[in-house]
């Protein structure tokens, strides 16, 4: 449908079916004005976004410069983010991908005894049309205390409101021809309908800001908070934004990232899984940047990593901002299985590391967790509410060697059928309106599908040798095996055509993926405007 919003011309794609009610609820002639004014204020620093991006990747290729920390004048100086409200001092436990078009997940989370709950439009998240507008309608009815059997929202977990990154566009909006981008659109609506209620209780409006690539990114997140609260008459400095370090060159501008959001700061929250996968975006043409299989490297031990959480806690605290940690996708099995307690005893080794670094909370995801990690801060945290008294090992230097010195080894079959199985899976779940799905007693979403189709991808193009066999990873090689799992899961979830034509499309998508000569940045934006992803949609 167009409409008329002042003198520009404004289409939305057609309600979802059965979801007219809730379109006509969220998308009124006040909201879509909001939006439009949103879009157009901000529409030439948004292209500049862009294409800065384009001309850094550009760069990067054409030079193979590394990345250095950013120098500024006052990175010396002795300055703080503001204060937060007395909600969000303690920020030891969030529930993490939890996607709002999931009612009954959404709604056992409200319910939970957890400090947060990250409400995700992003990595946990399909973004059809039909979740889009079903999702932003759940956190309508939570923060207007409209969903029966839920805390009203002042004694809920807080929301931490996680809008798609600035990879992802709205296809079903645009203005004057122009689509909008997805975290604009995701942002506007939120804070539209939720921002000043949220405010009013010292409930928000509280946010996740995923996939930054640095300083300049998040200088113009502020100045959409900014705009925001005064349109709508919010208090300046209400909203409260943690920043994801998911992406590689964002390490280098940690301190400038907290300068430029200092009146609406929240701090930095660890994205391990995007960041080892930003490695690869990056810096993947080196071979050099060679990423073992993702089941080695991808825990706090590893060097890179643990320095790399060492200067979120350091920079943050000394900001006197919040350090969060990764977050948790172990899923629980049975409580009569014999691997109970050994799960539960591997994910609180996990934490006790992240707690022992610093961090001032993390992330779950399942709920079957919780009692065990709040014993656990319970008994190790200390005294307080948060760790920012703890300043870090402040005379130990992190280098940008130390950020960028990959861990030793190879390839193994194993690591290879299991990054195909969850790069085909996710794509087919996604075609399936999910954007998180389970395996091998884990929860994957698009992060992992990200970091998994990535390794292929740098596998291929440098025939990385697999571990005790005298074999490289070619694309032949990926090819075979990606076709013996499609024949697997062909058997495991091909009951009906529907299900087997979106295997075949997911299998045949793999492929594509990951042999490309240029490197997807992501995976979402690749399957986001894909024509064949987009016309499975249609009835989603």
């Amino acid at each position: 449908m167009t409409k008329q919003a002042g003198q520009f011309n404004v289409y939305l794609s057609a309600a979802p079916a059965d979801l007219e009610q809730e379109f006509k609820t969220l998308l009124t002639p006040e909201a879509i004005e909001f939006l439009v004014k949103l879009n157009l204020h901000f529409q030439d620093k948004v292209d500049d976004l862009y294409t800065a991006r384009v001309e850094r990747k550009f760069v990067q290729r054409k030079t193979g410069k590394i990345p250095k920390f950013v120098e500024t004048n006052f990175a010396n100086e002795n300055w703080k983010v503001s204060p937060v409200n007395h909600r969000l001092q303690n920020r030891h436990l969030d529930l993490g991908d939890v996607s709002p078009s999931d009612y009954l997940h959404f709604t056992s989370c409200l319910k939970a005894n957890v400090q947060g709950v990250q409400v995700d439009f992003d990595d946990g998240h399909c973004p059809t049309w039909k979740n889009q507008i079903m999702g932003l309608y759940n956190v309508y009815r939570a923060v207007h205390n409209d969903i029966p059997n839920v805390p009203q929202i002042a004694n809920a977990p807080i929301l931490m409101l996680r809008p798609r990154a600035w990879n992802m566009i709205e296809h079903n909006m645009s203005i004057n021809g122009r689509e909008v981008p997805g975290p604009l659109f995701d942002f506007g609506l939120l804070i539209f309908h939720n921002g000043l209620i949220l405010s009013e209780c010292n409930s928000g409006p509280f946010f996740y800001l995923s996939k930054l690539e640095g300083a300049c990114e998040a200088k113009l997140w502020n100045e959409i908070f900014t705009w925001s609260q005064l349109k709508l008459r919010i208090p300046y400095g209400t909203i409260k934004a943690s920043v994801l370090i998911e992406n590689i060159l964002s390490s280098f501008e940690m301190d400038q990232i907290l300068y430029e959001l200092r009146d609406h700061s929240l701090g930095l929250n660890c994205g391990i899984w995007d960041y080892a996968a930003s490695i690869i975006s990056k810096f993947g043409d080196d071979s050099t940047f060679l990423l073992p299989d993702r089941n080695k490297y991808v825990n706090m031990g590893r060097p890179f990593l643990k320095k790399y959480m060492d200067l979120v806690v350091r920079t943050c605290h000394k900001r006197n901002a919040y350090a969060t940690g990764g977050m948790t996708a172990k899923l629980l099995p049975d409580k009569q299985s014999k691997n109970y307690y050994e799960t539960v005893k591997i994910v609180l080794g996990d934490k006790l590391t992240e707690i022992q670094a610093g961090v001032d909370g993390f992330m779950i995801y399942d709920l079957g967790l919780i009692e065990f990690i709040n014993d656990l801060w319970k008994k190790y945290g200390g005294p307080y509410s948060n760790q920012l008294q703890y300043k870090g090992n402040t005379e130990e230097k992190i280098t940008e060697k130390d950020l960028l010195t990959l861990p030793k080894g190879g390839v193994t079959e194993e690591g290879l059928k299991h990054n195909i199985t969850v790069a085909i899976l996710f794509i087919y779940n996604w075609l399936c309106g999910r954007g998180v799905f389970e395996f091998e007693g884990a929860v994957e979403d698009s992060a992992t599908a990200e970091i998994s189709r990535a390794q292929i991808w740098q596998w291929i193009k440098h025939g990385a040798l697999m571990e005790n066999k005298n074999q490289s990873v070619t694309r032949s090689l990926v090819f075979s095996e990606a076709s013996n799992i499609y024949e697997h899961l062909i058997n495991d979830y091909g009951s009906d055509n529907s299900t087997k034509t979106k295997l075949a499309i997911a299998f045949n998508i793999f492929l594509d993926i990951v042999n490309h000569r240029d490197f997807p940045e992501f995976i979402t934006t690749y399957l986001n405007d894909a024509y064949i992803f987009r016309a499975s949609q249609a009835h989603l």
